[in-house]
C-alpha cells in the first residue's frame, strides 16, 4: 500500500483503495492509503506548525526546492507519463506532455519565488512613508480533480510553496498514483517537515476536514460546480480565502470565411482529445449556416475515423472514459440528446476491445438547438453538439448563452470579427483559430460566470490568491 505523507513521514491510512486502469479493468495499478478525519487533522496540524518558519524562509531556499522538484519530474517524465496514462486513461503522448508541463510549472514558480514584488509610495501626509508587501496566507488546502492528475496539482502546489505557504494536498480518489509519485518527488526536495503533506482519502472526510478547520487559511479547489458551491459556503462561513475552478460548456464559433480544415481540426482536438474530459473542451460547435452542411460532413468523417483504444498503445487517439460512473453519465447525456431531437451523426456507442475497459465511440450530434439540455449542461466526455447559426452576431449570442464562461473560440479569417469576439465573448480565455483546450502555464487561467470564482490560477497572477497584501505606514 502506498502511504500518505504527513509531517515528513510516510504513514499508512486507516484503509486502502484500489487504483483500477480504465483501459483494462482487470489491471490493478496499486493500493493507496485512505485517511480518516484524525489523520487529516494531523496533516493540518503539521502544516500549521511549519507555517511560521516557512513563511519567513529565504526566497532562494524556496526557489532551489521548486527547481529541484521540476528537474526530477522532467527526468522521470516517461515513468510518470506511464502512470498517468495507466490510471486516468489519457493517451501516452498526452500524459507525457502533461508531466512535462508540471515540470515547467515548478521551474517557473522557482523563479517567481525570487520575484515577489511590493511597492513603496509617498503618503499624502508629511513625514510618513508607505510600503505595500505580500505575505503568505499560511496553511493552504489543495483539492484537485482526476482529469489532470499531475498538471493541476502542480499549478496549485508550486505557487503555494513559492510564496511561502504550507500545503495539505488532497488528490482525487480516482488518480492517487500520479499524486503519490509527485509527493514522493517533493519529499526529497529539502522542504522542512510539515511544509508539504499528502492526504489521500474521500472528499467527504479529508476534503471536509480542510473546509472546517480554522487553521486552513485558504482553499484552492478544482472540480464540479456542486462541490465548488459547498467549498464556497464553508469558506465564507469561517472567513477563509477560496479559489474555485468548476468547469465549462465551451463554444467554438465557425464562420463562413474560416479555413474549413483548420476549423474542423480545432473542433476535433478541442472536443475529443483527452476523451473530452477537459473543462476547456469545446462541446458546442456553432457553425454559420452557409457552410454548416460541408462542416458537418467533414466532422462526421473525421469523428468516425478516430482510433479509440488502450491509453498505452501508440495508435490510440482517444483513450477510455475514466471510470464506470463517468461512462454512464456520458451515455445518459447521449440518450438525452436523442430524446431532445438532436441527430446523431457519428459514434455514441460502447466499444468492446481487446481488453475490458470503459470505451465509448466519440459522439457527434448535428442540428442541435442551444437551448437543449445537453447543450447547456457540462457532460465532461467525448460528446460534441453542432449548432447552426445565421450570422456572426447570432453565433456570438449563442456562444454567450450559457451559465459557464471558461473558454471560447472562433475560427475566422476576419480581423474585425476576431477582434470583436475577443472583446465580447463572456469567457475568461478566448482562442482565435485555435482549439478551446490547450493553454500555456505562464499566463492566467480561469473563467467567468459559473466556471470560476476568485483570483486567477497560473503565471504571476497566482500571487493574487496565494498571498495577502499588507500596507505599512512608517513615521520617518
Amino acid at each position: 500500500m502506498q502511504a500518505n505523507y504527513i509531517a515528513g513521514q510516510w504513514l499508512n491510512g486507516v484503509s486502502e483503495r484500489p487504483n483500477i486502469n480504465p483501459s483494462d479493468t482487470e489491471d490493478l495499478v496499486g493500493h493507496y492509503a485512505q485517511a480518516d478525519a484524525a489523520q487529516a487533522e494531523e496533516a493540518i496540524a503539521a502544516a500549521h506548525a511549519a507555517a511560521p518558519a516557512w513563511g519567513l524562509s529565504s526566497p532562494q531556499m524556496r526557489a532551489d526546492a521548486l527547481d529541484k522538484i521540476g528537474s526530477e519530474i522532467q527526468a522521470r517524465r516517461e515513468e510518470l507519463g506511464q502512470m498517468l496514462a495507466r490510471e486516468e486513461g489519457k493517451t501516452l503522448p498526452e500524459a507525457i506532455g502533461e508531466v512535462g508541463r508540471a515540470a515547467a510549472i515548478f521551474k517557473f514558480f522557482a523563479q517567481e519565488a525570487l520575484r515577489v514584488r511590493g511597492d513603496k509610495l509617498a503618503s499624502v501626509r508629511p513625514g510618513i512613508e508607505i510600503e505595500v508587501t505580500r505575505e503568505p496566507l499560511g496553511v493552504v488546502g489543495i483539492i484537485t480533480p482526476w482529469n489532470f492528475p499531475i498538471a493541476i496539482p502542480a499549478w496549485k502546489i508550486a505557487p503555494a510553496l513559492a510564496y511561502g505557504n504550507t500545503v495539505v494536498f488532497k488528490p482525487a480518489e480516482l488518480v492517487p498514483g500520479s499524486a503519490w509519485l509527485l509527493a514522493d518527488i517533493i519529499s526529497r526536495a529539502g522542504l522542512p517537515a510539515g511544509v508539504f503533506n499528502l492526504v489521500m482519502g474521500p472528499g467527504s472526510v479529508v476534503g471536509q476536514a480542510l473546509l472546517d478547520d480554522r487553521r486552513v487559511a485558504g482553499i484552492s479547489f478544482t472540480g464540479s460546480q456542486a462541490t465548488g458551491q459547498r467549498v464556497a459556503l464553508a469558506a465564507v462561513k469561517r472567513g477563509a480565502k477560496f479559489q474555485l475552478e468548476m468547469g465549462g460548456k465551451n463554444p467554438l464559433v465557425v464562420l463562413a470565411d474560416a479555413d474549413l480544415e483548420q476549423a474542423v481540426n480545432c473542433a476535433i482536438q478541442g472536443g475529443f482529445y483527452s476523451t473530452g474530459q477537459r473543462c476547456t473542451a469545446s462541446s458546442r460547435i456553432i457553425v454559420e449556416r452557409s457552410i454548416y452542411t460541408r462542416f458537418a460532413e467533414r466532422m462526421t468523417e473525421l469523428t468516425r475515423a478516430l482510433r479509440v483504444g488502450h491509453a498505452l498503445k501508440s495508435q490510440t487517439q482517444v483513450g477510455p472514459v475514466v471510470d464506470a460512473s463517468q461512462l454512464q453519465q456520458d451515455l445518459d447525456y447521449i440518450a438525452i440528446a436523442r430524446q431532445e431531437g438532436a441527430r446523431l451523426l457519428a459514434g455514441g456507442e460502447l466499444l468492446t476491445l481487446e481488453r475490458p475497459g470503459h470505451y465509448l465511440a466519440p459522439a457527434l450530434f448535428g442540428d442541435c438547438d442551444n437551448a437543449m439540455r445537453h447543450c447547456q449542461e457540462e457532460i465532461f466526455g467525448p460528446v460534441l453538439s453542432l449548432i447552426p447559426c445565421d450570422s456572426y452576431e447570432h453565433g456570438l449570442k449563442l456562444a454567450n448563452d450559457t451559465p459557464f464562461g471558461l473558454s471560447s473560440g472562433i475560427c475566422t479569417s476576419s480581423l474585425k470579427h476576431a477582434s470583436h469576439f475577443k472583446r465580447n465573448s463572456q469567457a475568461g480565455m478566448v482562442m482565435v483559430n485555435c482549439p478551446t483546450a490547450g493553454v500555456d502555464y505562464h499566463v492566467p487561467f480561469g473563467g467567468r460566470k459559473g466556471s470560476s470564482y476568485g483570483p486567477r490560477e497560473q503565471g504571476s497572477y497566482a500571487a493574487e490568491f496565494f498571498t495577502s497584501v499588507k500596507t505599512s505606514y512608517i513615521q520617518a
